[in-house]
């Protein structure tokens, strides 16, 4: 399959510092890395991305992101804090994008192989939009949502609530008359299972679990579920956890 008919696959991380539940927590030491640094060296094993970004904001607060980001050379668009969206659509427009992949920063267990799969959803079914959130089936934290560059234009242009524009892809849900929408589900429900990090309880676990692989990174998301298979007590962890809504 060629993805020359969208330009550039750019997967955008979006990161802040700001955190009501964990303030830093993009930052915060996994087995010797950041949590931001895994995130990155696991979504540039996607095959189907072509270039990895972060869409940070322009305050003095997030300066230690952009500093991370170009530790690793990895390129960075400063933009509002509040208005996620209309950063998107600067970081999309600065890096000649033509298909998104959005990614948030507090997902350090994302994996490629299934980032690749929405991917190639999105480019097989035509869609405006194609995400593994629109039914859930996977556990939090694996969740990304891979759009065109003329869709998120549409977006933008059509966003007037405040939710829109902090949430980014919340239009897309929200108008089904504008975009169209492709679901990409696994054969089995693993929503029990929550990845993401938000709370002290959730860096707990992603600690524990990297520990496990011995503080690798290219471990993939069913060998998680093997291993939460043999230890259940592990997901007993945060598994009183209730998802916020927030930006990143």
């Amino acid at each position: 399959m060629k993805m020359r008919a969208f330009g550039n696959v750019v997967a955008i991380i979006q990161a802040r510092m700001g955190s009501t539940r964990l303030p830093g927590k993009v930052l915060m030491d996994v087995g010797g890395l950041t949590a931001l640094d895994i995130v990155i060296s696991r979504l540039s094993r996607a095959k189907r991305v072509t270039q990895v970004v972060i869409a940070t904001t322009d305050r003095s607060a997030d300066d230690a992101i952009v500093a991370e980001a170009n530790q690793h050379g990895v390129a960075c668009f400063l933009g509002s804090e509040d208005d996620v969206l209309s950063r998107y659509l600067g970081a999309a427009q600065a890096f000649h994008a033509g298909l998104i992949v959005r990614i948030t920063s507090d997902c350090p267990l994302i994996d490629p192989e299934v980032v690749d799969r929405i991917i190639v959803g999105a480019v097989e079914s035509g869609a405006d939009f194609a995400s593994n959130c629109i039914e859930r089936s996977y556990p939090r934290g694996l969740d990304a949502e891979v759009f065109t560059m003329k869709a998120l234009t549409r977006a933008h242009e059509a966003s007037d609530q405040p939710h829109q524009r902090e949430h980014v892809t919340s239009v897309f849900y929200e108008r089904p008359d504008l975009f169209r929408l492709y679901s990409v589900a696994g054969d089995h429900s693993y929503t029990r299972h929550r990845w993401t990090l938000d709370t002290h309880e959730d860096l707990a676990l992603i600690r524990a679990i990297y520990s496990h692989f011995k503080n690798r990174d290219d471990f993939g998301w069913r060998e998680v579920i093997a291993l939460m298979e043999r230890r259940p007590e592990l997901a007993e962890m945060n598994s009183h956890v209730v998802q916020k809504a927030v930006a990143s």
